[in-house]
Formats: structure tokens, sequence, C-alpha cells
């Protein structure tokens, strides 16, 4: 039995008291600072390019945009390769439309943050596609009240 029995109940609610009130500090400093800075909205839209590597006209390529609304609009590319192998018109006609493109957005206030491209061929076959998407991002013209 411990000498002092009221000395360590005292001690408990004392220890309580200490963690309650820092919990409630920490609450209140973490909405403060919820409250100190809004940042302004941005909007987002995505265009993603699809072009194929698979010879002959027989892949599809295409250019998808992704308005901020969710929407699409979806245009053709041309294939990389023709019969005869690469075919360097298409890709020149493709590189012109995707610049078109891009000028245009950026022209309207867009702003591209980020680009990602990477290959996918589901095997050693030769056959794929070269992907590439465009982030790009501007202030929201809704102000919040």
């Amino acid at each position: 039995m411990h000498p002092f029995p009221i000395t360590g109940a005292l001690n408990f609610i004392n220890m309580r008291r200490i963690i309650v009130f820092a919990l409630l500090m920490f609450s209140l400093s973490s909405l403060k600072a919820q409250e100190i800075k809004v940042e302004p909205g941005k909007q987002f839209m995505q265009i993603t390019t699809v072009e194929s590597v698979v010879g002959g006209g027989l892949g599809r390529s295409k250019m998808i945009v992704t308005n901020p609304d969710g929407s699409q609009k979806e245009s053709d590319l041309e294939n990389l390769f023709s019969l005869a192998g690469i075919n360097f018109k298409n890709i020149r006609e493709n590189e012109d439309k995707i610049v078109k493109i891009l000028k245009s957005y950026t022209d309207e206030g867009w702003k591209v943050d980020y680009v990602t491209s990477f290959t996918l061929s589901p095997s050693d076959n030769g056959l794929g596609i070269f992907m590439t998407r465009y982030l790009l991002s501007k202030p929201d013209s809704k102000r919040a009240f």
C-alpha cells in the first residue's frame, strides 16, 4: 500500500488536466493555421496524345482534351508508321497539331504545369503507343464569397 494514496490520485488528475489542455491548444492552433491563408482556386485541364506505332494505318492515334468541367474533345492524329516504316511527314503533322493546340490554350491564359510521356507495348512484337499528357492550369475566374 502506498503511504500517500491521495498524492497519487492528485498526480493522475493533474496529468489528465495537462493532457486535455495540450490537446485543446493543439486543436486551436490547427484551426488558426487553416484560417491564415486561403490559396486562390485553380482550374485544371489535360491534353492527352496517343500516337500509334502500328504500321499501315491500322493503329489509331488521337488527341483528347479534357476540359475543367470534365467534358472531352477528341481529334485524330496521324500514325507514326506507314507500311514502309517510320513516317516523318506524319510526325511533323502531329507536332504541328500539338503545338497549335498548346499555343491556343496558353494564349487563353492556361499554363503548362506538367508533361508526362511514356511508351506502352504489350509485347515484343513492335506494336505499341507513345502517350503524352499535358496538365494545364490557370487561376479560377470564379470568386468565393
